[in-house]
């Protein structure tokens, strides 16, 4: 903010000061300069089913460009069809626009598809501690979710890896379904613990 006088003659009690906003002239005065900074913005937006996870540490964002006239963010739907994807797009423009005046552009794109392997470490460990099992690594020639092994037990080393109770850490667990809340979860079961609990699915 800038300070300037509203007199130009000799001061008048109170003293004639008052404050003015400062012109836009340029990117430097606007707070997001760069690609990082608008991760680091997006970074406080969380994943709508899953409050605890953002959705940069999901990978859900892809290519960021900004310009002196615009900022363009890619968004990479975990599935095909996802529920939640016009409110998070809605809420990547507001914390976008908030203060700035260019234009905010989402884009939905498949041209890089997501994977589970987007996930970063941070948003594994907090997948862990919000009660979900997070996905192991993706590998080529896995088999699908919903038809590999169903127990630890039985995982070979060309399968997929064992999914570990979040809850207990246990690998004693089966699959009950294929089929979660969503798409991208699956029901498991510990047997160590006696607790159902969310995979999610590695993609």
């Amino acid at each position: 903010m800038a300070v300037v006088g509203v007199h130009r003659g000799s001061p008048v009690r109170p003293r004639g000061d008052v404050v003015t906003a400062p012109a836009v002239t340029s990117i430097g005065r606007w707070r997001l300069r760069s690609a990082a900074d608008v991760r680091a913005a997006l970074d406080g937006i969380a994943d709508p089913e899953i409050p605890n996870v953002s959705i940069v540490e999901l990978g859900m964002v892809g290519e960021v460009d900004v310009t002196g006239e615009s900022i363009r963010v890619e968004l990479l739907p975990t599935f095909v069809g996802c529920p939640a994807l016009e409110v998070i797009r809605e809420s990547i423009r507001e914390r976008l626009a908030d203060g700035d005046p260019r234009e905010v552009r989402v884009d939905v794109s498949f041209a890089t598809p997501w994977s589970s392997d987007r996930i970063t470490p941070s948003g594994r460990a907090k997948l862990r501690r919000s009660g979900f099992a997070p996905p192991p690594p993706a590998r080529a020639g896995r088999s699908l979710p919903m038809l590999g092994p169903r127990t630890a037990a039985q995982v070979a080393p060309s399968d997929d890896p064992s999914v570990p109770c979040p809850l207990c850490g246990s690998n004693r667990t089966t699959l009950e379904s294929p089929f979660g809340p969503t798409q991208c979860r699956m029901i498991w079961h510990c047997a160590e613990c006696r607790q159902p609990f969310e995979a999610f699915k590695p993609i």
